[in-house]
């Protein structure tokens, strides 16, 4: 296992390493239709891939900078962005119940 707290790009895009923090799903896709960016996609995609891209896609990524570059400061970035997302890193949202008197 290597850790670095250098930003590597070894297969990977930057491109996607950024956009992917924010929109996973859009960037799979993108990435999967580019030609020239499948070499960080593994060419034979079966169904538990497509399974798991479609309920949980930052696991995904997880994976796969994991293969290209190890434990490196993106990998804890989007390891953050999965806790964030799916751990309710946002506020909780209030719904109020509108009492309406009729006089009658």
């Amino acid at each position: 296992m290597h850790f670095s707290l250098t930003f590597p790009i070894h297969e990977i895009p930057l491109w996607f390493l950024v956009l992917s923090l924010f929109l996973p799903r859009i960037c799979i896709v993108v990435a999967w239709f580019q030609h020239s960016m499948a070499t960080f996609i593994p060419p034979s995609v079966n169904l538990v891939e497509i399974i798991v891209a479609i309920i949980v896609p930052r696991i995904l990524i997880l994976f796969w900078i994991y293969q290209d570059q190890g434990i490196t400061i993106w990998f804890l970035l989007h390891a953050i962005a999965l806790i964030i997302a799916y751990g309710g890193g946002s506020r909780r949202v209030i719904t109020r119940r509108r009492v309406v008197e009729v006089d009658g």
